[in-house]
């Protein structure tokens, strides 16, 4: 019999001496959160800012925040009894002093409306394709 040699390296010859990922092509993956949304309301709480939250069902609520968690806001109302609002029903808030009404410079965002989609249904032709 002939002694044979193996062929495939040992296991301290194949040590990972460089990283498996590396170079520009790998990219981390971002953070979960932010806290933006934290540091805005400890800002707000700190300063006692009055601010108005619209609900989903239409309700304006006007007073300040009290403390918040993850799912809800204890708002406080003067005249009024303080709230426990979950914030899935919050469709957005702002700061009352922000509210200008319905002039040009409110930095409420306002709901457009398109005219030229209304015609696209009554000529029949698609994405607005005019003759």
């Amino acid at each position: 019999m002939v002694n044979r040699k193996l062929i495939r390296p040992s296991i301290s010859e194949m040590s990972p001496s460089t990283p498996k990922f590396h170079g520009p092509g790998y990219k981390r993956v971002p953070p979960d959160q932010t806290h933006a949304e934290n540091f805005y309301y400890v800002k707000q709480m700190n300063n006692k800012t009055p601010m108005v939250i619209r609900l989903t069902n239409g309700e304006d609520l006007q007073g300040y925040i009290e403390w918040y968690d993850r799912d809800c806001i204890k708002f406080n109302r003067e005249g009024a009894p303080n709230l426990l609002i979950y914030k899935t029903s919050i469709l957005y808030m702002y700061k009352q002093g922000e509210d200008t009404g319905d002039d040009e410079g409110s930095r409420r965002p306002r709901h457009r409306r398109y005219p030229d989609r209304d015609d696209r249904a009554d000529n029949g032709l698609p994405d607005g394709n005019r003759d």
